[in-house]
């Protein structure tokens, strides 16, 4: 048997962790100089009700190399082979730190999926399936690392200002957003973060024509699943861009995933994104 693991950015799930056998190794959430682990012992929830009051700045810190070496040590002798998705090491050093722990083990393997939250999901599930088809772990690594350019995964951002806690954008941003009502398309491309397409008006009027965009009158997209991921937005929000999402492309999974801590405390409550796959490898956000 093949053991599929990934980083706790992966966004996936309990449920779909628990009937693929997944396991996550989490990512370090500091908050008051306090260490806690992304799902383990706190919530998205914990984290926009302290920053909301004021109370505390949030931290995020990598897996580093002996957390991945517990991890493997304690699967690798239990597997044909372990095979481990990270998050993007254009985002993390999580990749490098996870490569540097495989070295001690003949039978673990390593992708970077160059992505974040469920557009890594995409791709750690698409591992699990693979395993459970009785793939070899050689034939699976390389077909994730065709998929991973193939990924397609954005959000739509309603406040900036956890960016600019974050060191992400800077203050005359953050006002010229809120004055404008301006809800920035983040990209995911070639393994880094870039805005695309810059919305205006509500945060739902912006989702509903930013699905549109993502969707309509295109024909490399690959209809397999659909991930609607989000911190803590409504659910007749979620309604609206499952309905919107239904009236553009006909996906034959359409999944809903929160967005863990790690994601969150850099996005903020309102931030939304459908993430997929497309045919052939992405190039380019999409232009302002």
């Amino acid at each position: 048997m093949i053991k599929i693991t990934a980083d706790s950015t992966c966004d996936l799930s309990p449920e779909i962790l628990k009937a693929m056998d997944i396991t996550l190794v989490p990512l370090s959430i500091i908050m008051n100089d306090k260490d806690f682990h992304d799902g383990v012992d706190i919530t998205p929830a914990y984290i926009f009700n302290s920053v909301e009051r004021q109370e505390t700045e949030c931290k995020t810190a990598a897996v580093n190399v002996y957390e991945y070496e517990c991890l493997f040590n304690e699967l690798s002798p239990r597997y044909e082979a372990v095979i481990h998705i990270c998050l993007s090491s254009g985002f993390s050093t999580c990749y490098q730190n996870a490569v540097l722990a495989s070295r001690k083990f003949e039978n673990v393997y390593v992708v970077d999926s160059r992505n974040l939250s469920s557009g890594s999901g995409l791709i750690v599930l698409d591992a699990a399936e693979m395993a459970r088809e009785g793939n070899e772990p050689e034939e699976i690594c390389r077909s994730l690392e065709m998929s991973v350019p193939k990924v397609d995964a954005s959000f739509v951002i309603d406040r900036l200002d956890y960016l600019y806690k974050g060191g992400r954008c800077s203050g005359l941003e953050v006002v010229g957003a809120k004055l404008l009502q301006i809800k920035p398309c983040i990209e995911v491309v070639d393994g880094k973060m870039k805005v695309g397409k810059k919305y205006r008006g509500s945060f739902e009027h912006c989702l509903e024509n930013y699905v549109k965009d993502r969707l309509i009158s295109s024909e490399d997209i690959d209809y397999s699943r659909v991930f609607i991921t989000h911190p803590m937005c409504s659910p007749e929000t979620i309604a609206r861009v499952r309905e919107t999402i239904c009236r553009y492309a006909d996906f034959d999974e359409i999944i809903e995933t929160n967005a863990g801590c790690t994601i969150s405390s850099h996005c903020g409550p309102n931030t939304l994104g459908i993430l997929f796959k497309r045919k052939h490898r992405k190039l380019k956000a999409c232009a302002c």
